[in-house]
């Protein structure tokens, strides 16, 4: 269950749990890596990292409805594409580009893991997955999330925090931002076995109001509740 679980981390790309399903999972896992460290230089332009998170904080907190492209890098290598769309709070589609196995779509109360070769699904609770926070009605990094460190180089802005809700043990994001606009541009979440998933955006659209049958969850569908299951 724990590669199937990546699929979250972002594909939320990487929920953390271990069990007897893993060899399900759609990612051939390899030894652990471990994201690079934020820049131990502080954040450029006069920003102190308290106001480099608060800016962070606002751009998403603004951004209600997102649409965007994605490119998805497991822990082995694999590379996937698709189309992340959400729409706060709580809901959230992302469609890999075929041939897709998976597909990962959040309703407001619960995210489920699609296996379309198996027409089964699993369910969490959003508040199990790592990424929870993108999905909140209003967005504080620091208070949802504990903040290891902020960075700045000339190509982003980098805030590392640590989530220890997360379903499985505890799971370390960084989160890269544009240094100019804020914008959110990648992030990376490591597990609490010390896989890595990194999942970066383009071609951002803030304005589109999504479909709503993206974020249906159908419940005719075989389905395993994990965890708190819906509604938590």
């Amino acid at each position: 269950m724990a590669k199937r679980l990546r699929w979250i981390a972002l594909g939320l790309s990487a929920l953390v749990a271990a069990s007897a399903v893993a060899q399900n999972a759609p990612l051939d896992l390899q030894k652990p890596t471990r994201v690079a460290k934020a820049p131990k230089s502080g954040p450029a332009g006069g920003l102190s990292a308290a106001e480099a998170v608060a800016r962070a904080n606002a751009w998403l907190d603004a951004a209600r409805v997102l649409t965007a492209d994605f490119v998805q890098i497991g822990p082995g290598g694999k590379r996937t594409e698709g189309q992340l769309t959400l729409e706060r709070p709580g809901k959230m589609s992302f469609k890999y580009a075929d041939p897709a196995r998976f597909e990962i779509v959040a309703d407001g109360r619960s995210v489920a893991i699609i296996d379309h070769k198996l027409h089964t699904q699993d369910e969490y609770f959003i508040g199990q997955t790592p990424l929870k926070f993108l999905l909140s009605d209003h967005i504080d990094l620091a208070r949802d999330t504990k903040v290891l460190g902020v960075g700045q180089d000339e190509k982003a802005v980098t805030i590392e925090v640590e989530d220890k809700a997360a379903l499985g043990g505890t799971a370390h994001l960084a989160l890269i931002f544009d240094p100019a606009t804020f914008a959110l541009k990648q992030w990376t979440v490591i597990d609490a076995q010390g896989y890595q998933t990194v999942v970066s955006l383009f071609n951002l659209d803030l304005t589109t109001r999504p479909d709503p049958d993206l974020f249906h969850i159908d419940e005719t569908v075989p389905t395993r509740q994990i965890g708190k299951g819906r509604g938590g």
